[in-house]
């Protein structure tokens, strides 16, 4: 709202200052500090309320040390979050670009399922809360949404850098760069210096009609990175502070793909994809890291709330959109490498235990406990520790992901 404010003030009045509004990087650094905000300032007032409403924690009897203490603490703190970014969502982005559209779609479907689990675990008094098929029918419902809005809306096109031969100067004597713009099914690889994939190259045994169906195959991985990578932020939320600060690591790093992805000067001197209109994503991302560095005020240990699966799935479900929106989905398993780790904890061992079981009448277990981070408490290490040294491998897998921008 405030983006056309000043636009008009600027168009009209020549209003000092106003010009500001029309740099991304202005309005993505006004937007992290609001919801950081927002989150921190505001925050203890919605804990307050969900603890009037008696909006606890059941938490189930693991062993864990400090486990008891935590009954009671209130969740569903993902209303935090989510309130935190879309406020200077709403004030400082284009709120007609696609890609913040598709944005608000995710945070709102993904925060309802989120919400609604939440609802019946604390109303409703079932520890199970939502049935796992309602939540992987959520999932894949939004997967098939985001997943058709990239691939058949107008607006969603790259752009090719052409050959050196073919970059010549345009009549404003600018040299052209990029050809022009088209639908896509193009991805990025890491680590290959031509790293481009299309989609549609996976379906070659089909000849001529490979172009044809591409998108099937598009919507069908969309469809994956959505289900797994928001399951895996729902694994990871077990312990104070490590989902929500896990996560704020990953969409700075995205915030720094997609603001070059839309700058078509950085696309070209990194060369990667130039994905035009994405660079507004960049506000987006940054209101969301925002809101989850402010939300840590609240979520460290000793956590004063949970951010619930509202939060949670929320979480998991907008970084794999803009993941997918940016074209760079296939560098999730290094950059959201915590999640794909406690992901494959669970997945391991309850394979391995089901496989002994059916073999040996017994069942044995390849970790302690799963997820991962359960494994570390029953090795006695503190949760603290534990978050901080999570934290750091995330941070590690952050750089190294930005520097696949130009190791190829």
């Amino acid at each position: 709202m405030l983006y056309y404010l000043f636009e008009y003030l600027e168009s009209q009045f020549n209003f000092p200052g106003a010009g500001l509004f029309q740099f991304i990087t202005f309005r993505a650094a006004s937007a992290f500090i609001l919801a950081l905000l927002i989150s921190s300032i505001y925050g203890k007032r919605i804990i307050t309320y969900l603890r009037k409403q008696q909006v606890g924690e059941t938490i189930r009897d693991l062993g864990l040390d400090g486990q008891n203490q935590k009954a009671g603490t209130p969740t569903m703190g993902g209303l935090i979050i989510i309130f935190s970014t879309l406020i200077p969502v709403f004030l400082l982005t284009k709120l007609d670009n696609i890609y913040v559209i598709i944005l608000l779609i995710t945070t709102i479907w993904m925060g309802l399922i989120g919400f609604l689990d939440d609802y019946i675990k604390v109303f409703k008094k079932d520890k199970q809360g939502l049935k796992g098929k309602f939540k992987i029918l959520g999932q894949v419902g939004l997967g098939l949404i985001v997943g058709s809005m990239l691939y058949f809306h107008g607006d969603v096109t790259i752009k090719q850098q052409l050959p050196k031969e073919q970059q010549i100067e345009n009549q404003e004597g600018k040299k052209v760069l990029f050809g022009k713009a088209e639908k896509s099914i193009k991805t990025t690889v890491p680590f290959f210096k031509n790293n481009e994939l299309d989609y549609a190259s996976l379906l070659s045994f089909l000849g001529e009609k490979a172009e044809k169906y591409g998108w099937i195959v598009f919507i069908f991985i969309t469809i994956f990175i959505v289900t797994g990578i928001s399951n895996g932020a729902n694994l990871t939320d077990g312990i104070d502070g490590l989902a929500a600060g896990s996560s704020a690591i990953i969409v700075i790093a995205l915030a720094v793909f997609a603001w070059v992805s839309g700058n078509i000067i950085f696309a070209d001197y990194l060369d990667v994809m130039y994905i035009p209109n994405s660079g507004e994503m960049t506000v987006y991302i940054l209101a969301f890291a925002g809101a989850l560095i402010g939300f840590l005020w609240y979520n460290t240990y000793p956590a004063q709330v949970f951010m619930g699966d509202t939060g949670s799935l929320t979480i998991g479900g907008i970084i794999a959109v803009i993941a997918i929106a940016i074209r760079k989905e296939l560098l999730l398993p290094i950059l959201a490498g915590v999640f794909v780790v406690e992901n494959l904890s669970v997945i391991l061992q309850v394979s391995y235990f089901k496989y002994t079981k059916k073999k040996f009448g017994v069942g044995r277990r390849i970790f302690k406990m799963s997820p991962l981070h359960h494994h570390y408490q029953k090795l006695g290490y503190h949760e603290s520790k534990i978050v901080v040294r999570f934290w750091i491998v995330g941070i590690l897998l952050a750089v190294f992901t930005i520097v696949t921008l130009k190791l190829r």
